[in-house]
């Protein structure tokens, strides 16, 4: 493990359940976050995000592997990584009946921070997060957006080396994602390292310097996104048209498959549907002799576009399924058996 690793995971595994029927969530995997980076954790409920995030914070322990924070094993240095840690869950853990000014306040007390210095970094934290013109009233009154706000700069309280945020714009409407999307990259530009878990993929390509997705408790692949949806190939031409039958039929006909191709590069997918699929660099000639190929054919597209490949592209390529569509793993039982928490997210279908 190299010095600028901040939190190391190795062969981590967990099942909840009864021994005799175990709901396996974790099944080896290994994880590194390192220093001055944004990792986002991508999968879809119940492929054990969660779960990772609450043994790496000390809420869990693992049933095999290793986990360290800055050096400190999670499980038996637990106190001393709490110290350099915070967690922001799905939902925000605020007080509605206390203004933002006394929820941060109370934090800060709870920390044990000297007084002086709670009420500087209050402030501080106030106007980083846009808050300071509602600081006074009640956050039972603040939107959903403000209150995650309030519930990330509460986490920054202690100047944590790792803030894990686990899925922190669920429920968030567009507008209100997008501005914590702007305080996240305020939050690592100040020097936090953050471990971030999502099943937004946007999101994930938005914010993450390395993405590691996850699936059945494993990681199956791990890169910057822009190296992961290389390995997806390049952009296509995605022409939609009126019929199956018609897509295909211009598929069969395409002229860059002969002797005489008039359309350089490989040819298009074969149609299993009414889009066709054709490979392509993005640059303006080459789109242009594929759409005069197509022109030659005699069918008309009812719409078509160049589309970059995605981040659910890689995923549907290395796990046959979209990122948000597969139920948890069960080895034994067709629901999670006594001792998984009822707000778990690994026992949401």
């Amino acid at each position: 493990m190299t010095s600028d690793v901040l939190v190391h995971a190795r062969g981590l595994r967990k099942s909840y359940g009864s021994p005799r029927r175990p709901v396996r969530v974790l099944d080896g995997l290994d994880l590194a976050l390192h220093r001055g980076e944004v990792l986002a954790v991508l999968g879809p409920n119940g492929a054990g995000k969660t779960t990772t995030v609450r043994i790496l914070a000390t809420l869990l322990r693992p049933d095999a592997g290793t986990a360290t924070v800055a050096g400190h094993d999670v499980v038996r240095d637990a106190a001393r990584v709490r110290g350099l840690i915070s967690l922001t869950g799905q939902y925000a853990a605020v007080d509605e009946k206390q203004t933002g000014r006394e929820n941060l306040a109370m934090m800060g007390r709870l920390a044990h921070l000297p007084r002086r210095v709670v009420r500087a970094r209050v402030d501080d934290l106030l106007d980083a997060f846009d808050l300071a013109g509602a600081a006074d009233r009640r956050v039972g009154e603040y939107s959903g957006g403000m209150r995650r706000r309030l519930d990330l700069a509460a986490g920054l309280l202690t100047r944590p080396k790792v803030m894990f945020l686990d899925e922190p714009t669920t429920g968030l409407d567009p507008r209100s994602r997008q501005t914590m999307w702007e305080v996240v990259r305020a939050v690592v530009a100040d020097g936090t390292s953050l471990f971030l878990t999502t099943q937004y993929l946007e999101e994930a390509d938005q914010l993450a310097d390395r993405v590691a997705l996850v699936d059945d408790g494993r990681v199956v692949a791990e890169g910057s996104p822009s190296d992961l949806k290389r390995r997806v190939g390049d952009a296509r031409v995605e022409l939609t048209f009126a019929t199956s039958e018609e897509a295909a039929r211009v598929g069969s006909t395409w002229p860059g498959t002969d002797a005489h191709a008039t359309v350089p590069g490989p040819g298009p997918d074969v149609a299993t549907s009414s889009t066709l699929r054709v490979p392509t660099d993005g640059s303006v000639g080459h789109v242009r002799d594929v759409l005069a190929a197509v022109a030659a054919t005699g069918a008309e597209p009812e719409r078509w576009e160049v589309r970059e490949p995605t981040l659910d592209d890689v995923f549907l390529t290395l796990t046959g399924h979209a990122t948000r569509t597969r139920a948890p793993r069960d080895t034994g039982s067709t629901a999670p058996g006594a001792g998984a928490p009822a707000d778990h997210e690994e026992t949401a279908a």
